[in-house]
């Protein structure tokens, strides 16, 4: 007798990480559910991902959309537990703190953190909270980044947002033990997504009068090639496979290139010897007082 097909839903997967995350289940079997918010971005990643994918329109910050979503999945799912909900959906801001308007601030955390925490609510009954839905219990995936534990200068607002998703994620991980349902977040570094073409596109405009101005210039040149350097999409989807289908999925996975050098020693070092490696790759003058 062969084993029911497994149902996945997965914001954010008009391009990039989601639609790779897409892609691999698919290939893995599984039907999936994913968000978009503009209708052709649904009908262009049907015809992308075949008839094994249904879009769900809405955006992270709509309540009321998110809702008709999991109505949507609940009706699919026919009474059988979902078997994975990925967070994948995400803006990255910045700017000094010295200047940064509040209300980006309020945008980021709106959409990074606020969105899954909308999302989970939505979809954490059919995860298997909810006595109705019948089978194993699903898992949680949260696509956070290696700015949820380093974090970078001109950066904080990200950074803050991807710090509040790891707290998020192991406090919720913690609650849900008693139902089965594990929570997993993936922490990338830079993937080579279109995001990274459009650097230039980045309004620094506001700080261009302030003593930031040269670093933050500096910082968006480096992005295209720091994206450009990054591990594919189609790794991050297969290793989003991997936690939710492996029997004791680790509570966290890293990817990224370079690992020594931008991952393991920054966890190890003094706080101050990364302090002194980041400014002096963003050309920051460290002044001793």
């Amino acid at each position: 007798m062969s084993e029911p097909e497994k149902t996945a839903v997965i914001t954010g997967v008009s391009t990039g990480i989601g639609r790779a995350c897409a892609a691999s289940l698919i290939e893995a079997g599984w039907r999936v559910f994913g968000s978009v918010r503009k209708e052709k971005d649904a009908a262009e990643a049907h015809a992308a991902l075949g008839p094994k994918f249904s879009p769900l329109l809405f955006d992270v910050t709509d309540s009321q959309a998110i809702a008709g979503g999991a109505a949507t999945v609940e009706r699919a799912l026919d009474g059988r537990t979902l078997g994975g909900l990925v967070n994948n959906a995400g803006i990255a801001l910045g700017g000094p703190v010295a200047h940064l308007p509040l209300d980006v601030l309020d945008r980021q955390l709106d959409v990074n953190l606020y969105g899954p925490i909308r999302v989970i609510q939505a979809f954490l009954p059919m995860l298997g909270l909810d006595s109705r839905f019948h089978g194993p219990p699903g898992r949680i995936v949260n696509m956070s980044s290696v700015a949820g534990r380093i974090a970078s200068p001109f950066m904080s607002p990200y950074a803050m947002s991807k710090h509040a998703l790891e707290a998020l994620s192991d406090s919720l991980r913690r609650e849900l033990l008693m139902f089965g349902i594990d929570v997993v977040t993936i922490g990338p570094g830079a993937v080579r997504t279109p995001i990274w073409a459009k650097a230039d596109e980045i309004d620094f405009s506001p700080y261009e009068k302030t003593a930031f101005a040269p670093f933050l210039k500096r910082m968006r040149d480096g992005m295209k090639v720091f994206g450009e350097s990054g591990v594919e999409p189609s790794a991050v989807g297969d290793l989003v496979r991997t936690a939710l289908t492996v029997p004791n999925p680790k509570p966290r996975y890293p990817i990224l290139k370079n690992k020594l050098m931008m991952w393991t020693l920054p966890q190890i070092l003094p706080k101050r010897m990364v302090d002194q490696a980041l400014a002096k790759r963003f050309g920051i003058p460290a002044r001793r007082g």
